[in-house]
């Protein structure tokens, strides 16, 4: 019997309509193993005003290549003000309370898996569990409340900073299953001592680590088919890429300092793709202080992505040393594409578990500055050709083990083992 696997995701809105991400391309794999995936989101795409039409009802539901997708209405959010609790709280109530009606349109599941980012989705995931008899699998992709403490937002020691603490153990204990998408998050429950080999509560042994991945089967055919006619991208020069978005934690300024230092070198440019809060601001230092060295191509589809950073000589991996807790290790969709193109990688930070160091694949910095960036730069640009050659092959080799079809197969055992 093939087994009904309910995947609750608040963000894969993106997913339906970029047809990729990592739930879409765990229901692909699931698919073809004989499972039944449905993808539960929101009605309304990240950070933005557009939404899908429900219909004036609390949910709709389309397909994305054949992946049942059901849309949950909510509000739009930009931001991270008063819309984007109202956003998430919309979610999981209309969630919650539209559970009879969905059941006629779809057959209810045999298991959930309740992802994060926010906890509300991993809430509303247990308490369905519950409704149906079924097990729960929570998958945290960030660890909430850690990253709000982090970035300064909020406080621990306040009421609300416990009461979000103490509702964050409650998931973890409630879940059948948990599932960290860094190495090192389980070691957060070590250090907070909710194991039960630290006298906690928690089994160590329903802890489990699927990082993200890349598709790179849909990543090699991008390469092939999605290309761009750039000058930029097609010259001879060596390229220093990012792609990504561009606010404080990705520190995309320092790149722009880094040129600076490296504008009396010959046939270097930088190219900067993506778009975010800051990007204004690069836009008036580029044009002020006469960054020639720099090309700020902004917004990209994503389908393009895979055929600017085969084109790069070094990919960026950039981010600030202290707007993150960076000992976990890294999740980013972004470090495992780079991977996936087969060109040596530059990490602005050095991060605990570091999978750069692991697959020989680039350098992480142990000084977080432009002047040691620019080093590195020109370390990999005068690199003899052996050893640049061997960088990019390990780079592609290493994203082997992050692949979603070799990831699937994790997500599966824990799904078997889960009763």
């Amino acid at each position: 019997m093939k087994k009904k696997i309910w995947i609750l995701n608040h963000y894969a809105t993106d997913m339906y309509k970029n047809h990729g991400g990592r739930h879409y391309y765990f229901s692909k794999y699931l698919k073809e193993k004989g499972y039944l995936p449905t993808v539960f989101c929101a009605n309304t795409y990240h950070n933005k005003e557009e939404v899908i039409d429900t219909f004036s009802k609390k949910y709709s539901i389309d397909y994305c290549d054949d992946i049942p997708f059901v849309f949950i209405k909510t509000v739009p959010s930009i931001g991270n003000g008063i819309k984007r609790i109202l956003n998430m709280t919309l979610f999981y109530y209309n969630l919650l309370h539209s559970l009879k009606k969905i059941e006629k349109d779809i057959e209810k599941p045999d298991i959930i898996l309740a992802s994060s980012v926010h906890p509300l989705t991993m809430v509303a995931g247990i308490k369905m569990a519950k409704k149906f008899n079924v097990p729960c699998i929570c998958e945290v992709r960030d660890l909430w409340p850690e990253a709000i403490f982090t970035f300064g937002k909020l406080k621990e020691e306040s009421f609300i900073g416990k009461s979000l603490t103490k509702g964050e153990h409650w998931i973890y204990k409630s879940a059948d299953a948990i599932i960290f998408t860094k190495p090192g998050d389980i070691d957060y429950l070590k250090e907070k001592r909710w194991l039960i080999t630290y006298g906690g509560d928690i089994d160590e042994k329903k802890c489990f680590y699927i990082n993200n991945g890349v598709d790179i089967e849909a990543f090699d055919k991008s390469i092939e088919k999605n290309k761009i006619e750039d000058k930029d991208l097609n010259s001879n020069m060596f390229n220093v890429v990012y792609t990504g978005a561009i606010r404080p934690v990705n520190n995309v300024g320092m790149l722009l300092d880094a040129a600076k230092i490296l504008k009396n070198e010959k046939n270097i440019q930088f190219l900067i793709y993506g778009n975010g809060n800051q990007l204004p601001q690069l836009e008036k230092r580029v044009k002020e202080e006469n960054i020639t060295n720099v090309k700020l191509k902004g917004q990209i589809n994503k389908q393009y992505i895979p055929f600017v950073l085969s084109r790069a000589s070094v990919n960026v991996l950039n981010y600030s040393q202290t707007l993150y807790n960076w000992k976990r290790g890294n999740s980013s969709n972004k470090l495992f594409e780079y991977m996936a193109s087969g060109k040596p990688i530059i990490s602005t930070v050095r991060m605990g578990y570091d999978i750069i160091e692991k697959y020989n694949c680039g350098i992480s910095l142990d000084k977080n500055s432009p002047e040691e960036l620019s080093r590195k730069i020109m370390d990999i640009k005068a690199m003899n050709k052996e050893k640049y050659i061997k960088y990019c092959t390990n780079a592609k080799q290493g994203a082997t083990e992050f692949d979603f079809k070799k990831l699937t197969n994790k997500l599966i055992n824990i799904i078997e083992g889960t009763k």
